[in-house]
């Protein structure tokens, strides 16, 4: 009987699943968690994006000062990648960025990339401000969504790509919600997805978009629930907090 392949051609690997990277974050060499981010290039410069609380909670005590990014470092052997390590703070000063607006703070961090200190070899997707929508009305509530990301940590161990869970949009598109700058999802989700990509497919893509066809909605922040809820009676909602991906262009302004 033959015998199937043990990796795909790369060119045949969605594109989608490289822009997500799986972070560990770190204080010195002590593990402290596992979260999701995805890559967002911008002028030739390189970003990783990923929740606010990832990066600092003040809240928990949660204060890693590096995190690590895995990379895929071969084309015709998906399962050989490396950790990259990156500081989070440098003389004392952190070096991610965040944002503030009248509702309080927002939690999304990016941190740029040093690209000479990349591998050469290093292989991934990254967003683009063509990859955000221009117009909100162009989505509407229940639309189909993706989160592409590393729920507790989980993925292919061999492969080290992420795993996709089906959201939609839950709340009015375009509207804050309770006046705070993210919408709501409709997923299943769970720890460890804090960062994640929160995707819509592009029907027909243009040539701009012919080669990562999503647009890129939000990024995913926690699970939202209700202080009244009795734990013992009462499901979860189920529902999640989305920041609008417009953000970046805010935070990877030179």
């Amino acid at each position: 009987m033959p015998q199937l392949p043990h990796y795909r051609d790369p060119n045949m690997i969605e594109p989608l699943l490289l822009t997500s990277a799986r972070i560990v974050t770190f204080f010195n060499q002590q593990l402290l968690t596992n979260a999701s981010g995805f890559f967002f290039e911008r002028n030739d410069r390189l970003f990783v994006v990923t929740s606010r609380h990832v990066v600092c909670d003040l809240a928990s005590l949660h204060q890693p000062n590096r995190i690590e990014i895995e990379l895929h470092m071969d084309a015709d052997n998906l399962a050989e990648s490396t950790g990259f390590s990156i500081p989070l703070y440098i003389d004392g000063k952190s070096t991610w960025r965040e944002g503030l607006d009248n509702a309080g703070n927002i939690d999304v961090a990016v941190i740029e990339i040093d690209r000479t200190a990349l591998p050469e070899e290093a292989i991934y997707h990254a967003f683009t401000p063509e990859h955000l929508l221009g117009h909100f009305d162009q989505v509407e509530v229940g639309t189909s969504l993706l989160v592409v990301g590393f729920p507790l940590g989980f993925h292919d161990t061999l492969s080290h790509m992420p795993v996709v869970r089906h959201a939609i949009i839950a709340s009015s598109f375009g509207l804050r919600f309770q006046g705070n700058g993210y919408f709501l999802t409709d997923a299943r989700t769970h720890r460890g997805t804090s960062g994640a990509p929160v995707v819509m497919r592009i029907e027909h893509p243009d040539d701009e978009h012919t080669e990562l066809p999503w647009m890129l909605l939000g990024i995913h922040s926690a699970r939202l629930d209700v202080g009244s809820r009795d734990q013992l009676v009462d499901e979860a909602l189920g529902l999640n907090c989305a920041w609008y991906a417009d953000i970046l262009l805010t935070l990877t302004e030179n």
